[in-house]
């Protein structure tokens, strides 16, 4: 049984859309994260939705993501009385300021 070429090409598309829906539930690429020099983890294509423990505490962030991300200080993503969380844009990097402690945990940002 032959199908017709517009039938084909919208399936096609259909498929190619469910496919990008269902990526849009991860961050597409990697994060990095070390302590000093010493590497720590790299995390890849993590889920956008939720907090993400690092291993341990880390002094370096690289965000090679599609998405830009918050880092917290807390292992549960909060921001303690007097902290703040840093945004970090996709495609960058940032280092731990010494005053304010080792980043434990992060999440991506939201729209």
């Amino acid at each position: 049984m032959r199908v017709s070429r517009p039938l084909a090409a919208l399936t096609g598309i259909a498929l190619l859309g469910i496919a990008l829906t269902a990526c849009q539930d991860q961050a597409s690429g990697q994060v990095t994260a070390r302590n000093g020099v010493r590497y720590v983890e790299t995390i890849s294509n993590p889920p956008i939705h939720g907090c993400h423990r690092f291993r341990q505490g880390v002094t370096h962030v690289t965000n090679y993501t599609q998405s830009n991300m918050l880092l917290y200080t807390t292992p549960d993503c909060s921001v303690p009385p007097g902290g703040a969380s840093i945004y970090l844009t996709m495609q960058s990097s940032d280092e731990v300021v010494r005053s304010s402690g080792l980043w434990r945990s992060f999440s991506f940002a939201s729209g």
